[in-house]
């Protein structure tokens, strides 16, 4: 009525205005005392307009039946305007009649039908669930959209809450919600909702719902709008393009961070630490016992041997004491995935786990899966270059969603990249056991009872997963009390690095045995290097003679000796370098260093000085202050200097040769080191 300013004007039967409201003053342009007591006919009528006018006046009075309709009025200003009317007949007390006649301006009128009609038409037709809750929050109206979203009459609705609608486990926020707006006033837009109706009991929706605070023109509260619109095509397409993402995301994780050494057992862990959490709740790797480098080789009796390599859970569970821990060799029932996937090559997919027995090692680990909820499972084979490693292992317990196939593509997206790092290092392995194997066998050993030195030597691989260098050392025994001592590192690794030491070794011995002197040694064996491959190496060589006193040292291309004299402080001898061995043309030098009873001589290859964090004077010194102390044995010191030198993941190997001098009174006669 507000909206129609709705004039009424009370009429006597002669046509006197009788009564004129302030709409009606406002709807003609005449105040109340300019129309009262007025007739109206030629007020308010153009005078071709009077006779219809009063021939339907008269009727009413007659009949009592009202009059509706649109009828020209002329405003006080001139203008003629279109008025809609409802007139009607009343009659008073004492019998007398009197019209009633209800105006509002037909533009006004037409308006507001028109957006009546529009908004039922829209509020009907429309896709949106739209509601009207009154201030209990009790449903006043309900569109058909809004029925079929929740699959109840729209007739059910009125009069009840959401939660006589609704499941009240999944939408009893929604009222609290509501009633928040009601209160404050501040809308709640585009809220995001998740659940299951009786119109598809069976499948997760979502819906976008927006709740606003009605209010009349007087600032009244009437209750709250509701709109609902199900999103869940648009839910599932986002979920299922953040799920893409997060699988390429994972993919490039694990690019990045499985296979960053040539370990089997760290890719392995680094294969876990990429799929847990993000993919699975806990995972198993297990490798074929016979692809592993000291792995016992197949039988071809009885199942298959497997040694578990990693293991991780996203959360602490009962459900890891289930799985067999990394180090233990273990065998699968013909049924269990692990040995479903090495007997097809085939990955195995469980979405909906009902027996944990199947995936169990035995009643107790099975009865521990099932304590933890682990409910779906995925195994997937490792095979790189078409060989067969072994088995990556998934669960879920924590995590509600059962795998499906794009996690099995994931899984086995990364179980193949991982496969091919674990059989590099695999291989590498092999090659580096091979050749730490040569190595060794190539090296001398050293006797306790050699009569005028205390002799000591170590060979230490490198300890990070890099191939074995050609570091070697080499103690000779010479006629007239003399010794050659020989410490050498050839340049590269591998098993061509090792055959060459062991050419040079052998060469070395055959000309120390010829008496000549370090540096014609070295000049015989530059020439011998330059028709090797490799055919570059380090080397020092020196000879002890007993009976003079002294010692003959010559360098080629290597680190200088230390020489700690008892009772004096330890010193880096500065002698003449010389140019590395296989270079061509070199020049070497020899010279005599005293050596006394007591006094020891340090040999070396780089790698027990040289890092890549500290410069190479530094280390030096280090060494020098290390060798100020002296312990009983020559063994110890050299199990010390390792000690305290070599650093984890160290990418050189060491050779390391310690001789002293033994006094006289201690010398063992006619012994000679064979």
């Amino acid at each position: 009525m507000d909206l129609l300013g709705v004039a009424a004007v009370l009429l006597e039967a002669d046509g006197r205005v009788d009564m004129w409201s302030p709409q009606a003053e406002e709807l003609f342009g005449y105040a109340a005392d300019e129309a009262v007591g007025r007739y109206a006919a030629p007020l308010l009528l153009h005078p071709r307009d009077r006779d219809q006018a009063l021939g339907l006046f008269a009727e009413m009075l007659r009949t009592g039946r009202g009059w509706a309709g649109a009828f020209p009025v002329v405003r006080k200003d001139g203008t003629t305007r279109l008025v809609e009317f409802r007139n009607m007949r009343l009659t008073d007390s004492l019998g007398d009649f009197y019209a009633l006649g209800l105006a509002t301006d037909r533009q006004t009128l037409q308006r507001v039908e028109r957006d009546v009609a529009l908004s039922a038409r829209l509020v009907t037709q429309s896709p949106i669930g739209l509601a009207v809750l009154d201030g209990d929050l009790r449903y006043a109206a309900v569109n058909p959209a809004l029925a079929r979203i929740h699959g109840v009459p729209e007739e059910e609705h009125l009069g009840r809450r959401l939660r006589d609608v609704m499941p009240p486990e999944q939408f009893g926020t929604a009222e609290a919600t509501m009633r928040q707006v009601l209160e404050s006033g501040t809308p709640v837009v585009d809220r995001y909702t998740l659940g299951r109706t009786r119109a598809d009991p069976d499948h997760d929706h979502a819906w976008s719902v927006s709740f606003f605070r009605l209010e009349d023109s007087h600032g009244h509260v009437l209750g709250i709008a509701n709109s609902v619109v199900d999103v869940t095509d648009r839910y599932r397409a986002t979920t299922e393009a953040e799920h893409a993402r997060q699988r390429l995301a994972l993919i490039a994780d694990g690019s990045a961070r499985i296979g960053t050494t040539l370990e089997v057992e760290q890719t392995a862990r680094e294969l876990a630490d990429v799929v847990v959490p993000d993919l699975a709740d806990m995972v198993a790797v297990d490798l074929l016992e016979a692809m592993l480098p000291d792995g016992a080789p197949e039988s071809g009796e009885g199942p298959e041997l497997f040694r578990a390599l990693a293991v991780k859970t996203a959360y602490p569970t009962e459900a890891a004491r289930a799985i067999v821990p990394p180090g233990r060799v273990t065998t699968y029932p013909a049924d269990h995935p692990a040995a479903h996937c090495i007997r097809t090559r085939r990955p195995l997919l469980i979405s909906h786990l009902n027996d944990p027995g199947r995936v169990a090692t035995g009643p107790d680990a099975a009865r521990r899966l099932a304590s933890a909820g682990v409910h779906t499972v995925l195994a997937v084979p490792l095979i790189a270059r078409g060989r067969l490693l072994g088995v990556v292992g998934l669960a879920r317990a924590r995590d509600p969603r059962p795998f499906d196939r794009d996690d099995l593509t994931l899984a086995a997206e990364l179980a193949s990249r991982a496969a091919v790092c674990i059989d590099n290092a695999r291989l590498h392995q092999q090659l580096r056991s091979t050749a730490e194997t040569l190595q060794r066998s190539l090296l001398p050993r050293l006797t306790h009872d050699h009569p005028h030195l205390e002799l000591a030597a170590r060979y230490r691989p490198a300890q990070a997963f890099s191939e074995v260098g050609g570091d070697w050392y080499d103690v000779i025994g010479l006629e007239d009390d003399r010794t050659a001592l020989v410490v050498g590192d050839v340049m590269g690794s591998g098993i061509p690095a090792a055959t060459t030491m062991g050419r040079l070794r052998t060469a070395t011995s055959t000309l120390a045995g010829l008496g000549l002197d370090p540096d014609q040694i070295l000049g015989h064996l530059d020439r011998i290097t330059e028709g090797l491959a490799p055919s570059i190496a380090t080397c020092v060589c020196a000879v002890h003679d007993a009976r003079a006193g002294h010692c003959r040292i010559s360098l080629a291309g290597h680190l200088p000796p230390v020489l700690a004299r008892a009772g004096g402080p330890p010193e880096l001898l500065d002698l003449p370098t010389g140019t590395p061995l296989g270079v061509g043309d070199g020049v070497f030098r020899t010279t005599d260093v005293p050596l006394g009873p007591g006094d020891r001589l340090v040999l070396y290859t780089d790698g027990l000085v040289e890092t890549r964090h500290q410069p190479i004077d530094v280390r030096l010194d280090r060494l020098r202050r290390l060798l100020d102390h002296e312990d009983p044995t020559v063994e110890a010191t050299c199990n010390r200097l390792l000690r305290e030198l070599r650093q984890p993941g160290d990418h050189d190997d060491v050779a390391l040769l310690i001789a002293r001098v033994r006094p006289a009174a201690t010398a063992l006669p006619d012994r000679v080191t064979p």
